[in-house]
């Protein structure tokens, strides 16, 4: 298996069968914790980034279906409670769950309920992900905007 595959696939998740991307972007939360928990918000953003310009090098090259893409979607949509719990100074261990739930059923809501999501898949594999974890993203800070009384 080449490095190709191994990043497309995450290193052979892709083999799970259909359904795949959700366990990379099931695979993305104990990863978002972990990040956040070793660098807070600033290494959760540059993993996410730097995982996406790996994308985009390893898609073209893969022989296996690309699911690493779900992966950095996810990661995105975690951006919100990573940043928020990073600038309140949270102790990084702690990685509640409303967010990191709400931010999952969002991105994976948005990547497979929005056909018009899909429509950007034909620029590449990544940004359909992409945009579902910004939407996500959104949609979890304008959650957490409500539910902290930051709108009031």
């Amino acid at each position: 298996m080449s490095i190709a595959d191994r990043i497309a696939g995450v290193s052979g998740l892709h083999r799970l069968g259909e359904h795949s991307g959700l366990f990379a972007a099931l695979a993305a939360l104990p990863l978002a914790w972990a990040l956040h928990w070793l660098g807070g918000f600033p290494l959760v953003a540059v993993a996410t980034l730097v995982g996406a310009l790996k994308v985009l090098w390893a898609a073209p090259r893969a022989g296996v279906p690309v699911i690493a893409d779900r992966m950095i979607g996810q990661l995105l949509a975690l951006w919100p409670l990573s940043g928020g719990l990073w600038a309140a100074g949270v102790d990084p261990a702690i990685f509640p769950w409303p967010g990191w739930v709400g931010g999952f059923l969002a991105c994976q809501g948005f990547t497979l309920f929005f056909p018009a999501l899909r429509r950007l898949e034909r620029f590449g594999p990544l940004w359909d992900d992409a945009a579902a974890g910004a939407l996500a993203a959104a949609l979890v800070l304008f959650a957490a905007a409500l539910s902290h009384g930051w709108l009031a």
